[in-house]
Parts: structure tokens; sequence; C-alpha cells
């Protein structure tokens, strides 16, 4: 203890700010190291890669969004697709209803396939949705489509990358995936205690329609009774015209692999016998830390919510120079000024149609889209209830965002129900727009719950139909309504569980 009368000496003070462990410091290296400034100029330094994969193959970009669309320029860009890792992941594999990504068909016939554009962070060659997802549905498709052309019916599955039991599990598994979207053929003659006496492959009942069974294939009745089959491409499970597909796509799928450590198969390119889809990894695999790769960040758009600020690939590819030059410290004010802009002049302004019916829409909660009064009904699933509470042809729900939204949606389906039952059932041919903050989700559901409860398989409203027994298999079929019709739909797992939780709940006669 130094006297009173004596300067302290060095070691006698403690400053325990600077104390600072060596966790600390790496934690705050490496937070250095994912800075915005560096995201983005890793993001350029991939789209670079990507471009010359597109030149290489002669092939139309598609991002697989959302991480995809930040490694193409949106000039550049020719679609989207909506295939989620999770459907790959080990023990998970599924060929998913939600995401049919049927837009893809067309699109693949009129180039002759494309480029499909995803990323993964760091320590993995690609996602699970390239290496897994994708190679699913290709087969699926392959096999439901095309199902005399068998050379390409197995699952193609990246090249020494998966393990012998994976690749032997998922193939064992495509099969049950093709069943759902098998041939649906009415038989006159046949009698509901034997459906499938007289068929090869799994047979099974409609139970909304009794005399439909879905199975592989019909052979002649052994004793050569006389019956009747009409055959119709529909799936067992959407109602899926499978004739129309075949004809968009035109020609099954083949599969290659495109990132920083090889492309496979290396000679493969597009060809009159098939549709090329290139599965592009836009980033380079790192092993390390961040730290040690001199600012480059693997898979940098990737989780863009937790970092982006609310920039968004358009807005990044716009003002590239300007983010450039700008500090990192100001960043986030730039960023916001420019979203905003970006908003105000960009938003999307249309409505699309929900077929088959011919009066239901679904749009971004715009002002501009109902200009003039276009819609005769309109439902606003994040709009203040207050605002409408005298408009009787307005309902706003007044439903949160993210996962609240989607309890709040369950909350409000009575109030939906009542809305669209006294609207469309006083008079059927009104218009109805329904929307959300995103165009995506809350709005989807709300209207797989009204396509659910009052229109025909024909798209006919129905005010009668509220009373009949729902399942989730006929729900399913009403969803691929609407997945069908926007392609860029995606409605939660939480919002799907509100609106099977409010249609299967037993009727209150």
């Amino acid at each position: 203890m130094a006297s009173s009368g004596s300067f302290p000496t060095l070691e006698s003070l403690h400053f325990p700010s600077a104390q600072t462990s060596i966790s600390q410091t790496l934690s705050s290296l490496r937070r250095s190291a994912l800075s915005v400034s560096n995201r983005l100029q890793s993001i350029e330094t991939d789209a670079v890669f990507v471009q010359e994969v597109a030149e290489h193959y002669d092939l139309p970009l598609v991002a697989n969004e959302r991480c995809g669309s930040w490694y193409i320029d949106p000039e550049g860009k020719t679609g989207s697709a909506y295939f989620k890792s999770t459907d790959g992941h080990t023990g998970q594999w599924d060929f998913s209803f939600r995401r049919l990504n049927l837009q893809l068909l067309p699109l693949a016939n009129q180039y002759g396939g494309c480029v499909i554009v995803d990323s993964t962070r760091r320590g993995k060659l690609m996602p699970d949705a390239l290496s897994k997802t994708i190679p699913i549905w290709c087969a699926v498709l392959n096999r439901a489509l095309f199902p005399t052309q068998t050379d390409y019916h197995a699952v193609q599955l990246p090249p020494n990358y998966l393990g012998e039991s994976e690749e032997s599990q998922i193939a064992n598994r495509i099969d049950g995936f093709v069943h759902s979207l098998q041939v649906c053929v009415y038989l006159s003659s046949m009698t509901a205690s034997n459906p499938c006496t007289y068929m090869s492959g799994t047979g099974c009942f409609d139970p909304l329609s009794p005399s439909l069974i879905y199975f592989t294939r019909v052979e002649p009745h052994p004793a050569g009774l006389a019956w009747r089959a009409d055959i119709f491409s529909k799936s067992q499970s959407l109602k899926l015209d499978l004739e129309h597909l075949r004809e968009q796509l035109g020609k099954p799928m083949q599969v290659a692999w495109a990132n920083r450590s090889y492309f496979h198969p290396t000679d493969l390119r597009k060809s009159p016998e098939y549709h090329l889809l290139v599965l592009c990894s836009a980033s380079k695999r790192v092993h390390g830390a961040e730290m040690s790769e001199g600012g480059y960040i693997q898979g940098a758009g990737d989780d863009s919510e937790a970092w982006a600020h609310g920039l968004t690939p358009p807005v990044f590819w716009v003002n590239r120079p300007l983010l450039k030059r700008t500090a990192e410290e100001d960043l986030p004010g730039v960023i916001g000024e420019l979203v905003r802009e970006y908003t105000r002049e960009n938003t999307d302004s249309k409505a699309t149609v929900i077929s088959p019916t011919r009066n239901l829409y679904i749009s971004q909660t715009d002002a501009r889209v109902d200009v003039g009064g276009k819609y005769d009904l309109v439902i606003d699933c994040n709009g203040d209830p207050a605002a409408v509470a005298e408009n009787p042809k307005c309902l706003n729900l007044g439903c949160a965002s993210a996962k609240l939204g989607s309890r709040d949606l369950r909350k409000s389906l009575d109030k939906v129900r009542d809305f669209v039952g006294a609207q469309l059932g006083a008079d059927p041919s009104r218009s109805l727009l329904v929307t959300c903050d995103t165009g995506k989700d809350l709005s989807a559901g709300a209207l797989l719950a009204i396509v659910c409860l009052f229109y025909t398989e024909d798209g006919t409203f129905d005010a009668s139909l509220t009373k009949r027994s729902i399942s989730k298999q006929f729900i399913r079929q009403r969803l691929a309504w609407i997945v069908s019709s926007k392609h860029d739909v995606n409605p939660s797992r939480s919002t799907l569980q509100s609106v099977n939780a409010f249609l299967m709940q037993p009727p209150d006669y």
C-alpha cells in the first residue's frame, strides 16, 4: 500500500476496461471481418464467377431465393426458384408441395435449361438445396412426366459428396414422391370394396369423389369383362394437369454442378435430348475463419436480415459505386435512405389472379394496386381495422408481422369467412383483392382459407361448401392453386398451421 504522500506505481493501477480477454479480441476481429463492406465486396467477387458459369454453359441465370439474387445483376436475371435446403437435410428429404417451382418448366424449355444460383456459409462446398433438394425435384418430375424415358429416372447427385447410405435412402424415396403425381383414372364399373383388383401399382379412393381411383398403371380384366377407363392427366394430391406440364417442359432434365472446385460432368452441355440444369454454388469454400481470408466471406449473401440493414439485391446492384465508397459507420444510414427511395419508385403495383378462380387476386399492400377502386372488395391482412371501419367493402385484419402475424391470422379467419360469405354470397361476380405487407405470406394464408371454404374444383364460388369436411390433402390441392398462380408466394409453416387448424376444426352446425 503506497503512503499517503507518495504517487501510485504502475503496478498498483487497474484498468478493467483494458483487460480484454482473448475471446473478446477474437470476437471483435470476427465482427470486423464480417462487416457490411466485406460482405458486399465478397458478393461482387462471387458474382463474377456466376457470370462465367452462365457464359460457359450459354444458359440464363435463375436465382434460388433469397440468397441467390445477391449474385446476379437484375438485368441478367431470367427468373427465380424457391428450393429450400431443409427439404434436403439428412433424413428429411422431401419433394415440397409448398414450393413446386413449376415456373422453371417453360423457362427450361425456352432456353434449353438454366443455371440455378445459390450459396452457403463457411465450411460447405454447396448448400443442400443444390446437392439434394433440386436433384430430388428433377428425378420426381422426370419420372412423372416422362415415364418411358428411363435413362433420366435415377436421382442425379453430386460426385463423391454424399455417403452411399444417404444416396441409397434418397433413391428409395423417389417413388413415394412420384406417387403424389400419379394419374387420376375414372372407372365407371369398379366397386369401392375392391378398387385395385385389376390394376398394378398402389390405388386409393378420393374421399371427396369416391369414383376416382388413383394408381400407377391399368391392366386388362383377366376374364375379359368390359369396363371403361377414361384417363385424365391430373395429379392425385394437387389436381395438376400433367399433360400440360409435360408440354411446358418438353424434355427430361439433366443435372450438372458448377462450383469453385469443379464443373461436373465436365463435358456436359445443352442437348436436343434433355434440358440442362446447372446447379451453381457461387462462393469459394472457406475452411478456416473469415479473418484468414483477407476480408472474403463465403456465402456473404446468406441470412441478409441479420446484416444488410434492409438492403436488398436490386438496391445493391443499382447503387454499388455509392455503397463501395461509403464508410462502414455511415452505411446503415445510407442504406436506409436508398431502400426508402427504391421502395417509393419500384414497389410492385400489380395484383395476380388466382387460377382457376376468375375473381380472387393477391398482391403486396400498396395503394397503387387499387387505384380508382379497381377491385370490388379488399382484405388487408396487416391493415388497421379502424381505418376501414365504416367501409363495408374493406376488411383490415390488423395482423402483426412474422410469426406473431400468423397467430393473429388464425384468430381473424372467422372474420374472413363471414366477410367473404356475405359479400360474394350476395354477388359472386365481385372481385376480391387480398394483400399483406409482403404479398407472399399472410395474404396467401387468407386466400387459402377462402378457396378451401368457398370454391369448387373449377374455381366457381359456392357459399354452401363451407359445411364440407376438409382434409390436409384437400388443403394441399388448394395451396397448389395459389403457388402455381404466383410463383414467389411462400406462406410460412406457422401461417399454414394456422390455416389448417382453422379449416379442420369441427364445423359449427
